[in-house]
């Protein structure tokens, strides 16, 4: 093992793979170095390796003497991560290592995400794969490729890789919990049409407005806790200025990620040179308002504005307000319903996630999640509603399916008998508000059983994510025992 700033974590193996994969830049559709350094390792410890037209990657390892008749197992994670920063950093994710350090009981990245989801699962999966003190029957390693953008690996995984009907998936990131359920996904690209006003303005003052330091994260995971959403406290500002002072529109752009909450938006806006004390005021009134709503779950925000030359052209007055500004506030964002089935989970919910200007148009993307189907088609029925108001076109994805409970299978009675073991006491089972690759697979395999875990990450698609450090341990006791339980099943 080399030395590194984990070197002296345990499981030491497990610690040592994580740290050598943080250093291969993965972004999705990018995977191609840490697919190089996958095979790599089965290649070193003489494991047969398969690859499909996807880019996924199955590594078998036989079963221990003794065990070879014992069904086969399946362990999975995926190996690209979601690219988030502050501004602060200049950072490039295709090329730069991710700068890890340690903070008492976290590992945590520098102004970056970390890549803990799921570079952990990759990790531990690495480690089985190399650990001759594991006993199990035979076992597929599925290394999935492009999950954060819509779990493409999954969609497109050669039904003739797997021959295993029992699936532990490593891609969880709460400590002790089962998860046996997912809610299923469907994104829309909504394209607002944009005239621009071509004229001078030299009664017109330019400024740059800016909202960030909102807290962000995961837009299944995260979503019930009540965060700010940039793109939404932005559109609150404008819709407010230009009700009050006539503001004009010549830029605006917000968020990255569709499965991210938007940490940061930006406009560039028109106004009466005349207005510039008042408004100044208004936004700094709308700051004040902003900063206590959320004074709990986004304590940092900051709304900051500067005057700057005049170098665009404002929006049509008909395209600023009924075709931009009443559809971005109408549109829907949040937690829309409560399961009924298991308490406290979200079952539907809306990420307002992306805003971008191009020549003609606005280009705005949502994520819907549910875990009930009809009600992931009632939502995204309403967004078609509200664009159409706006004259707006709106194109939606395929989307993926949710993965439905099935509470008596044998994975996992395994799976709650090694966790009674290993942490002391019976695990919570539950069902998860994102998207796991579970519901895409167990529609391509007619009879999987599945399940998944793993330990706990704070914050994931965010650059606060960090991998809680003692929870790396018992996550991956618990799969080596599961292995070696399945063995009798």
């Amino acid at each position: 093992m080399s030395d590194h700033i984990l070197s002296q974590l345990e499981p030491q193996r497990v610690f040592d793979y994580f740290f050598q994969i943080t250093q291969i830049p993965r972004p999705s559709k990018k995977e191609e170095k840490i697919r190089e350094y996958v095979i790599g390792i089965a290649k070193k410890l003489n494991r047969d390796y398969q690859e499909d037209a996807a880019g996924n990657i199955v590594i078998r390892k036989p079963a221990t003497q003794g065990y070879e008749t014992a069904p086969t197992v399946i362990l999975q994670g995926h190996v690209d991560m979601v690219c988030e920063k502050t501004n602060e950093i200049n950072f490039d994710f295709d090329n730069d290592p991710i700068q890890v350090r340690v903070d008492g009981e976290f590992i945590k990245a520098t102004q970056t995400t970390l890549g803990a989801d799921n570079g952990i699962a990759v990790a531990a999966m690495l480690a089985i794969l190399e650990d001759e003190a594991v006993k199990h029957g035979p076992l597929e390693l599925l290394f999935t490729m492009d999950e954060e953008t819509g779990l493409t690996g999954a969609t497109k995984l050669d039904p003739k890789m797997l021959k295993g009907r029992y699936l532990l998936n490593l891609d969880s990131e709460e400590e002790g919990l089962l998860y046996v359920g997912c809610a299923g996904a469907k994104d829309c690209i909504i394209t607002v049409p944009v005239k621009w006003k071509e004229s001078h303005h030299e009664d017109l003052l330019q400024l740059s407005i800016k909202v960030d330091g909102c807290v962000g994260g995961h837009s299944g995971l995260d979503i019930h806790l009540g965060r700010s959403n940039a793109i939404k406290l932005l559109t609150r500002i404008l819709w407010n200025l230009h009700n009050e002072f006539g503001i004009r529109i010549c830029d605006i752009r917000g968020g990255t990620r569709r499965n991210a909450i938007p940490r940061d938006a930006d406009a560039v806006i028109m106004i009466p040179t005349d207005e510039l004390n008042s408004v100044r005021k208004r936004i700094q009134s709308l700051q004040k308002a902003i900063k206590s709503e959320y004074k709990l779950t986004d304590p940092n925000i900051k709304i900051s504005f500067k005057e700057m030359a005049n170098q665009r052209s404002p929006m049509t007055k008909k395209s600023q307000t009924t075709g931009l500004l009443n559809l971005l506030y109408a549109l829907p964002n949040g937690v829309f319903g409560m399961s009924q089935d298991i308490p406290g989970l979200v079952e539907t919910s809306v990420n307002l996630a992306t805003l971008e200007t191009n020549k003609t148009s606005i280009v705005i993307g949502s994520s819907h999640r549910s875990s009930v189907e009809s009600k992931k088609r009632d939502i995204v029925d309403r967004v078609f509603a509200i664009a159409s108001l706006a004259e707006a076109d709106v194109e939606e994805t395929d989307g993926y399916p949710g993965w439905k409970p099935d509470m008596n299978s044998k994975v996992l009675r395994a799976c709650r008998e090694v966790f009674g073991e290993v942490y002391g006491k019976e695990p919570a089972i539950t069902a998860i508000h994102a998207g796991l690759e579970c519901g895409i697979i167990g529609e391509k395999f007619s009879g999987m059983e599945m399940i998944s875990f793993g330990p706990t990450i704070k914050n994931a698609h965010s650059p606060d994510e960090c991998l809680h450090i003692p929870s790396v341990k018992p996550f991956y006791e618990s799969v080596s025992k599961i292995l070696e339980k399945m063995t009798t099943m």
